[in-house]
């Protein structure tokens, strides 16, 4: 897809700038300025997203997601992304079976295999929430306890096996 050109960039980088100052509906705002034909651009679904994710509009992040992981495939974030919203949606079914491909693709990025070991967790699989821990654990064991320590969606974990951090 070709990159944006200028008026739409400047309204875009305003969408930026209002995200960084914490301002949502401004930066929806410029991102309604740019010509309606690009506003479906993966730059400006990028910015979107972010906004719908601070305003908890988990549908809309899932639509916008999805859309993303088939124009950018190569970026986890947006697989993520996804799967994190449909969670949130009380869809954690959907969520572990979106996200358990990009198991394969991205074997380098922990949150994934964390991510798979949380929706496990929160299905009452527990095996299965052990060997993704594990998984996350090989690829960043420190960053892995960090976030473990106090995530609700470990909790069955922690329960079945006596409150004590995976090793």
């Amino acid at each position: 897809m070709k990159p944006l050109q200028p008026p739409d960039t400047f309204h875009l980088d305003a969408a930026i700038g209002w995200l960084g100052l914490g301002n949502s509906l401004e930066a929806n705002e410029e991102l309604e300025k740019i010509t309606p034909g690009l506003r479906a651009h993966p730059d400006v679904l990028e910015v979107r997203i972010e906004i719908y994710a601070r305003a908890k509009k988990w549908e809309g992040c899932v639509e916008i997601a999805n859309a993303l992981v088939e124009l950018r495939p190569k970026n986890h974030f947006f697989w993520i992304q996804r799967s994190f919203a449909l969670h949130l949606l009380k869809r954690t079914e959907e969520a572990y079976n979106q996200l358990l491909p990009a198991a394969k693709k991205f074997p380098k990025v922990w949150t994934i295999p964390y991510n798979l070991a949380c929706y496990s967790a929160q299905l009452g699989r527990l095996e299965e929430c052990k060997e993704w821990f594990g998984k996350a654990m090989a690829v960043d064991e420190k960053t892995v306890r960090q976030a473990a320590v106090d995530d609700p969606d470990l909790a069955p974990l922690w329960d079945s096996v006596g409150g004590m951090v995976w090793k």
